[in-house]
């Protein structure tokens, strides 16, 4: 079954950003593509898929796993090693989430502007 589209890219509304673009960038080993100083920015590997940045002015970030103010939704990126991952995310300026549900198989980090998403084996 055909779609009606493709997906483009995944949006994070944001405070700063260029802040977090560099985090991503920098997390991802993307390039940035485009760049509308604190406006917009969009990540790219060269691939179908991009990252685009937004900045919101009133950005409330979530509070994963409090229900009120859920994850919005989260970025699953594939690792080799966990524990290196994490270690590298959080020089970039991640931050380790208190709640854990599966710590042996992945890692739920919080991205510097609070967004969640999850180092995975």
């Amino acid at each position: 079954m055909a779609g009606i589209g493709r997906l483009q890219s995944v949006v994070l509304d944001c405070p700063d950003v260029e802040a977090l673009a560099g985090f991503y960038r920098d997390l991802l080993g993307w390039k940035v593509e485009y760049d509308e100083p604190g406006v917009w920015v969009t990540l790219s590997d060269g691939g179908p898929i991009k990252l685009g940045l937004q900045q919101v002015a009133d950005y409330r970030p979530p509070r994963w796993p409090d229900p009120a103010g859920p994850q919005q939704f989260h970025l699953d990126l594939e690792v080799d090693d966990l524990a290196a991952a994490e270690r590298e995310a959080l020089a970039l300026g991640a931050v380790t989430a208190a709640e854990q549900p599966a710590p042996s198989s992945y890692r739920v980090m919080l991205d510097p502007a609070g967004h969640p998403f999850c180092l995975c084996t």
